[in-house]
């Protein structure tokens, strides 16, 4: 309220100068006390809600376009753009899914790979996607870095727009998979149960990530009502079946719903576990990842320790089910471990036909 943005902002807003909806919001100079007040009139329904990384996704997506001349090159990716990313992100947010980051993190990689293609294909050989052929792209995949293999999407949903067929681009196979040894995942666990009470919420955080194998992005959008009450203690709900809380963890997460951070005016009734500094919104996932990144904890080694030690004590599927990982994400990790249970059936088994 001191500052002569937000003073400045707030006056406008009071003599209609600004019209208080999203689009008057948007006109303004981009800034963190336009998305700071935003926040507030949504969480509080004077604005409708709306996903906040589809929205920045729009805008970039318009200034990445507008320059090009070329329709030939610029029509096909808008196409792209549209009919495939931002309709798929919309739809996680009418399914009531917050965890559009990451979608539209890749949507950006790989819309501008799909640009620098396509401006390669005209330079290099005078051509427009109708006259691509496989040997184009095998010359573009070979002699370049592998984030040009990102174009794959593209040609995967022009085959099945009818845009254009005949382009083939296998799966590239990751070259490396970061991993930490049990013995390390186990010490990191001990560090965060016994941790400063400054550090709880990053702690159970981290917790949630070597013990259940949660990406930060999921573990952040968590809710309070994933914590529940079970016959055998206290649970947490990441996929469909609710996973135990063993002890001292379960004593951590009851610590940190009492004493949750960012439980300010504006934030007081929020419903997220992890609530955020802005009305409404949950920690963001990068300020977690430094703060366990800064205690020392390796993020993706964790994660696929965490899963692939999973896979070695209880079935693929039950896994799956129960953190909400694909059955073949949790197969993939099992047979990567050498699990004992990787041809475990993924369904019921059928009766004999009389």
């Amino acid at each position: 309220m001191r500052s002569d943005h937000v003073h400045h902002l707030l006056t406008r807003i009071g003599t209609s100068e600004l019209p208080l909806t999203h689009a008057g919001l948007d006109a303004e100079p981009p800034g963190r006390h336009v998305e700071h007040l935003r926040s507030i009139l949504e969480h509080h329904g004077l604005l409708e809600p709306r996903d906040h990384y589809l929205s920045l996704f729009e805008r970039w997506l318009s200034n990445k376009l507008t320059p090009i001349q070329d329709t030939a090159i610029r029509q096909p990716v808008e196409h792209f753009a549209r009919w495939h990313h931002v309709n798929r992100i919309r739809a996680m947010h009418n399914e009531g899914t917050s965890r559009s980051r990451g979608p539209v993190h890749s949507a950006k990689q790989e819309i501008t790979e799909t640009l620098k293609f396509l401006n390669w294909l005209n330079l290099t050989h005078g051509k427009q996607l109708s006259a691509c052929t496989q040997q184009d792209v095998d010359e573009y995949l070979a002699d370049g870095p592998t984030t040009r293999q990102l174009i794959r999407t593209f040609f995967v949903w022009a085959d099945r727009a009818h845009v254009k067929d005949g382009i083939v681009i296998g799966h590239r196979p990751a070259r490396t998979t970061p991993a930490m040894t049990q013995d390390d995942r186990l010490a990191s666990i001990r560090s965060l149960l016994t941790g400063d009470e400054q550090n709880r919420p990053y702690r159970v955080a981290g917790v949630l990530l070597l013990l259940y194998a949660q990406p930060l992005v999921r573990v952040t959008a968590l809710k309070v009502d994933a914590v529940v009450s079970t016959s055998s203690g206290l649970g947490i709900s990441f996929g469909s079946d609710p996973a135990p809380l063993p002890e001292p963890f379960a004593n951590l997460v009851r610590q940190h719903l009492s004493h949750r951070p960012n439980q300010r005016v504006a934030n007081a009734d929020s419903d997220w576990f992890f609530p955020g500094t802005r009305a409404g919104k949950h920690l963001h996932p990068n300020t977690v990842m430094i703060r366990l990144r800064n205690l020392g904890i390796d993020l993706l080694g964790a994660r696929n320790t965490a899963l692939r030690q999973l896979v070695t004590t209880a079935p693929p599927p039950v896994v799956a089910t129960m953190l909400g990982y694909s059955a073949q994400v949790a197969h993939l990790h099992a047979a990567a471990a050498a699990a004992p249970f990787g041809l475990y059936a993924t369904s019921a088994p059928t009766k004999a036909k009389p």
